[in-house]
């Protein structure tokens, strides 16, 4: 029922209603809410499916190898990707169905969060291998998170943008190394681009 919600959702945009979705299925409208406890609960219960479909694309990217460019290029990439392939998708995330803006959806907050403690944990482990306080280590990593989503947020809220996903990939790469290397530096770590994950996370 839920992967119904989602082709209706691909199809129909955010404004999506039951009916289509019970028309999909080939069932009553009443029988679709049956199920949910309202329409709040289905349509929760549905960003809960579309984050287990993007994480399970985006997991294998937030286990880096190769330069931190190419890793960091490969999760940036990773995700835009799908947003392009999936952009209603990605609205519904954060969108009600009369498009005014979710907030405090527990499911999007924890896939949010889970990212940046997977984040946190790969920070934690570099610096604990070159005996650096690890104690900003979760700070910068949600930090990373809120970039990626604000920049991606905007660029797909704007209609009129002629900027492509390779673009956003690109600059959002270069934002990220220019920080990674200048927060490490201050801690008396050379990071690079062309710096292997191994290295980083092996330690001297």
């Amino acid at each position: 029922m839920l992967d119904a919600a989602i082709e209706a959702i691909e199809r129909h945009g955010v404004g999506v209603t039951v009916k289509q979705i019970a028309d999909r299925l080939g069932l009553p409208r009443p029988v679709v809410y049956r199920h949910f406890n309202g329409r709040s609960d289905l349509d929760e219960q549905v960003r809960a499916r579309i984050l287990e479909l993007l994480l399970a694309e985006l997991e294998p990217a937030l286990h880096p190898d190769g330069t931190v460019a190419e890793a960091v290029r490969h999760a940036v990439g990773t995700y835009l990707g799908w947003v392009d392939r999936h952009p209603r998708l990605h609205h519904f995330l954060g969108a009600g169905r009369h498009h005014e803006r979710v907030t405090g959806s527990p499911v999007v907050s924890g896939a949010r969060d889970a990212i940046a403690a997977q984040l946190a944990a790969l920070f934690t482990e570099a610096l604990a291998h070159f005996g650096k306080d690890a104690s900003f280590a979760r700070p910068m990593a949600f930090g990373v998170v809120g970039l990626v989503d604000g920049v991606v947020n905007a660029w797909r809220s704007d209609p009129a943008s002629a900027v492509t996903p390779a673009e956003v990939t690109s600059r959002l790469t270069d934002s990220l190394l220019a920080l990674f290397e200048s927060n490490a530096g201050v801690l008396g770590i050379s990071v690079h681009a062309d710096t292997p994950v191994r290295e980083l996370l092996r330690g001297p």
